[in-house]
């Protein structure tokens, strides 16, 4: 259960208070997660998220907050932030950062689940977040680029237990090859870092929330993209053409891709691999917590994506690469590219 910090009743009393919300008549943890403990509120008022930030320091929420604000301004489909009697959005507890949140309604579904018109709202959504986000001049850090992970692999490497040898190579030799082939030119703005399943809710065909936007930070578009062709598109040890066709022909709809962010698709997908793969090594063999408490994220989902992309066994690569290179539309290009140059 990802419920890291326990909030007593008279704490929470005091914050229904101080957002106005009424009485407090139920207050549960939530266990999905491994980051953040959060709290689902049901009040006087109605429903509403909790939560605790375990890892990011103030300015760092600070800067996440007023870019959801910012998103919410812009009727983009995210969390929604509250602010108390005293016009903060979020308080200080015990060097930690407490935010409230309206409770937004959908369900979580499985990536298997996923049809292909709401894989299709889910590119169109991603593109629309890259489209308004480029009208957010502050810049966020991107705690997760290629510099800060392969230096976090050092520093979990060295304490892996013995067993994770062969694993090691494969990383050791991954790390080697984006050093050397990942294009660090590509179109940046703002990004969400994180779009799994169980951060989007749906009602119907209706996508109502992007959630958790804890990663979010200025990067390149397509690692937004290939992580959620990795998180969506790769099922029963594949990855889905079909699938694949759908997310991109929404995120199409709203922004075209370049030729080079075609050509750079391959490797921001093994990039997008090798990330989860260390920060879930991380999170579980290093993070100091409570072994009952701990959320176990298996690194192996992310790291048998990672196999097959370098492709060391079978799941789909080939077509998949063949979509990437045929994928770019010349033509559709050269538009883009007329009409930018009448706008310079």
């Amino acid at each position: 259960m990802a419920v890291y910090t326990e909030l007593g009743k008279p704490l929470l009393k005091e914050i229904a208070d101080d957002y106005g919300l009424g009485r407090v008549t139920s207050a549960s943890g939530i266990p999905q997660g491994s980051v953040n403990t959060n709290y689902l509120l049901e009040t006087a008022k109605g429903k509403f998220l909790l939560r605790v930030d375990e890892v990011k320091s103030e300015n760092e929420l600070k800067r996440e907050l007023d870019l959801l604000v910012f998103l919410r301004r812009h009727s983009f489909p995210c969390p929604h932030p509250l602010q108390d009697r005293m016009g903060r959005f979020h308080r200080s507890l015990n060097h930690r950062c407490v935010s409230l949140f309206k409770f937004q309604e959908g369900r979580v579904l499985q990536p298997a689940r996923l049809k292909f018109s709401q894989l299709e709202t889910i590119g169109r959504a991603l593109g629309n977040l890259h489209v308004i986000g480029k009208g957010y001049k502050k810049g966020i850090d991107n705690r997760f680029s290629f510099e800060r992970i392969a230096d976090l692999y050092l520093n979990v490497r060295s304490r892996l237990p013995s067993y994770f040898r062969k694993i090691c190579r494969t990383l050791d030799d991954e790390v080697e090859y984006l050093t050397r082939y990942l294009e660090s030119k590509l179109p940046k703005g703002v990004i969400h870092g994180d779009i799994f399943s169980d951060n989007l809710l749906f009602r119907g065909e209706r996508l109502t929330a992007m959630l958790d936007f804890e990663a979010a930070c200025r990067g390149k578009f397509i690692f937004d993209i290939a992580t959620a062709v990795n998180a969506l598109c790769f099922i029963d040890g594949s990855y889905s053409l079909d699938r694949f066709r759908c997310l991109l022909q929404g995120y199409e709809s709203a922004r075209t891709l370049s030729l080079a962010e075609w050509d750079a698709f391959p490797n921001e997908l093994r990039f997008s691999s090798l990330r989860f793969t260390i920060t879930r090594l991380h999170d579980f063999y290093l993070r100091p917590t409570d072994k009952h408490a701990r959320v176990d994220k298996d690194f192996r989902e992310f790291f048998d994506r990672l196999r097959v992309l370098r492709r060391e066994r079978e799941g789909g690569m080939e077509p998949l690469l063949m979509a990437m290179a045929t994928g770019y539309d010349y033509r559709k290009y050269q538009k883009v590219k007329a009409t930018e140059r009448r706008q310079a």
